[in-house]
């Protein structure tokens, strides 16, 4: 079996809820990253990536100066332990429309895994794996 904790990402970034979309923005350029975990104290809450800025914030005429993550974030997250099979988690992304699960082990998080890093293990000469291979934001 293959886990989840062979091809997860451990280089994370977290932010507050309480942070704006302008600090999330700005971290996610600096970073070239696509994705911010959500964090309240050292509770995961949420997901927010370049995408969701777009759609749930500009486009609705949000100020992205005042708008916290928190209200923009996707919630009700599917988690996964790094243990488990990654055909079980790309099955959870597949049902849920996800791209990205966090990983987490004993209540703290240790990694994310994305559609992206299951592609390049699963079917490696894929255009998906091809790209997700040379994108550090997969």
């Amino acid at each position: 079996m293959t886990t989840v904790g062979e091809f997860m990402t451990t280089r994370l970034v977290t932010m507050d809820a309480n942070d704006t979309l302008t600090a999330a923005a700005q971290e996610m350029r600096d970073s070239a990253i696509g994705d911010v975990v959500v964090t309240a104290g050292d509770d995961v809450v949420g997901i927010v990536t370049d995408r969701d800025i777009t759609v749930r914030a500009v486009a609705e005429n949000k100020d992205p100066n005042t708008t916290r993550l928190k209200e923009i974030s996707s919630r009700d997250l599917v988690t996964v332990s790094q243990y488990d099979d990654a055909v079980a988690a790309a099955d959870l992304m597949r049902t849920y429309a996800v791209r990205r699960l966090p990983v987490i082990d004993d209540g703290r998080l240790v990694g994310l895994i994305s559609m992206g890093d299951l592609a390049v293990e699963r079917e490696p000469q894929s255009v998906l794996a091809d790209i997700s291979a040379d994108d550090p934001n997969n």
